[in-house]
C-alpha cells in the first residue's frame, strides 16, 4: 500500500510503553474505555487540551514543519493488491460504527475517518493512537477550544500557525489542516524523543514526564484498535 503524497512519509513511531495509573478509573467513568460518558470529557476536555510550549526553533527545523503542512491535494490512497484495498474499507467500516455517536452524518464521518488515516500514515504515526488522542482532546468536536486557546481536534496551539502555517488561526478549524498539523507537529516530538511515544506525548501536552496525558492516551486508542489499522 502506498499513499498519494509530495513527500514520503517519516518512519514509523514506536509501540505503546507505559502502565496505566489509577486516572483509569477516572478514566472509566468519563467514557474514555467506553462511549457512553463522551460528553463529559468534551466537557471537561480543556483539562487534557494541547499546551504544546512555543520554542525557540532551528531555521532547518522551522523549514522542514513548514513543509511538512504545506497544503496537497486531498488525501487519496492508492493499495498495490485487492486485499489491501479490502482491509482499509473493513476497517473503515469498522471506525465508522464506533463513530457513529459523535459523528451521525455519515459522509461527514467518512471524510474524517479517511483523513485521519491519511494524515496519522503521511507523518508516520499510528493511527490508532492518533484516534486515541482525538478522542482525549477534543471528544472529535472539529469546533473545540480549550481554556488556554487549543483549536480543533487534535487541540493546535494557535502559535504554531504563525510559527510554521500562514498566519492565520482560523484555519486550524479546518479538518485536514488541523488533523495535518497535529500529526506533523507529534512527530515532531517524536523525532526529538527518539521515538520514545510517552514522552512525545506529555511534550504534545505540555506535560513531560508525567503519566496521566500519556495514560489517557493508551487507554483512549484501546477504542480504536482494528487487526486491519
Amino acid at each position: 500500500m502506498r499513499l498519494v503524497l509530495n513527500q514520503s512519509a517519516a518512519k514509523c513511531a514506536d509501540g505503546y510503553h507505559g502502565v496505566l495509573s489509577t486516572r483509569r478509573d477516572c478514566l472509566i467513568t468519563a467514557g474514555v474505555l467506553g462511549f457512553g460518558g463522551w460528553g463529559l470529557l468534551a466537557s471537561s476536555g480543556s483539562a487534557w487540551a494541547g499546551r504544546q510550549a512555543e520554542e525557540p526553533l532551528a531555521d532547518s527545523v522551522r523549514s522542514a514543519l513548514s513543509a511538512a503542512i504545506a497544503n496537497s491535494a486531498p488525501p487519496v490512497p492508492e493499495f498495490s493488491d485487492t486485499e489491501q484495498r479490502l482491509a482499509h474499507l473493513r476497517w473503515l467500516g469498522a471506525m465508522s460504527e464506533r463513530l457513529k455517536k459523535r459523528k451521525p452524518d455519515f459522509q461527514t464521518r467518512i471524510e474524517f475517518l479517511q483523513t485521519a488515516w491519511y494524515e496519522s500514515r503521511r507523518a508516520g504515526l499510528d493511527t490508532t493512537m492518533v484516534l486515541g488522542l482525538i478522542q482525549v482532546e477534543s471528544a472529535f468536536r472539529k469546533f473545540a477550544i480549550s481554556r488556554v486557546g487549543a483549536r480543533g481536534y487534535m487541540q493546535i496551539m494557535p502559535f504554531w500557525s504563525r510559527v510554521i502555517g500562514d498566519g492565520d488561526p482560523a484555519r486550524l478549524f479546518n479538518m485536514q489542516t488541523n488533523l495535518r498539523f497535529g500529526c506533523v507537529i507529534l512527530r515532531h516530538y517524536l523525532d526529538r524523543e527518539r521515538g520514545d511515544t510517552y514522552l512525545a506525548l506529555g511534550r504534545y501536552n505540555g506535560s513531560r514526564g508525567r503519566p496521566e496525558y500519556p495514560n489517557a492516551v493508551y487507554a483512549a486508542a484501546k477504542n480504536w484498535v482494528h487487526p486491519d489499522a
